[in-house]
């Protein structure tokens, strides 16, 4: 029993050894330890705040970039109605412009093809005036006594002129 049973020395040597080391470390272990902590918490705290700050921003961030797409896809919109528009309006320029040429195109071969009427009409007289004073010496030139003669005479001529 004497070994469960401890020596009042024992306890004295062992209750001063205790304090002594607990002074010790008090002294000069407690406060760098408690200081340690107390840094490592912090830090710990500083790292929490600076994660909620980047999350934080995070999120300002992906509501900009949100905002900025549904921009940039309004902007494609207005960009490709003002193409279609512009399209179209080119095509209806086209068109007109086209029309105005053909109507030009066809105004001016009706022009054409009137003065070449014209001129093959003046022509054709002058041609009738030339044959008709050319019969008209012909009969002349000749003294013909009787209608027969001379009605025989023309219907020859004439003959002559539908040959040509």
């Amino acid at each position: 029993m004497d070994l469960l049973t401890p020596s009042i020395g024992l306890v004295v040597w062992s209750t001063a050894s205790f304090a002594i080391l607990f002074f010790i470390l008090t002294k000069f272990a407690w406060k760098p330890i408690v200081q340690a902590l107390k840094e490592r918490e912090d830090s710990i705290h500083e790292a929490l705040q600076s994660a909620e700050k980047a999350r934080q921003q995070m999120d300002a961030l992906k509501a900009d970039n949100e905002n900025l797409l549904r921009e940039a896809r309004r902007e494609r919109d207005s960009i490709l109605k003002e193409a279609r528009e512009l399209k179209d309006s080119i095509i209806s320029k086209a068109q007109k412009e086209g029309e105005e040429v053909k109507k030009k195109l066809v105004a001016e071969a009706a022009e054409a093809i009137n003065k070449e009427k014209s001129a093959a009409l003046i022509e054709l007289k002058a041609q009738v005036a030339s044959l008709s004073v050319d019969i008209a010496e012909k009969i002349l030139r000749k003294n013909i006594e009787k209608n027969a003669e001379q009605e025989a005479l023309i219907n020859d001529n004439l003959k002559r002129l539908q040959i040509n």
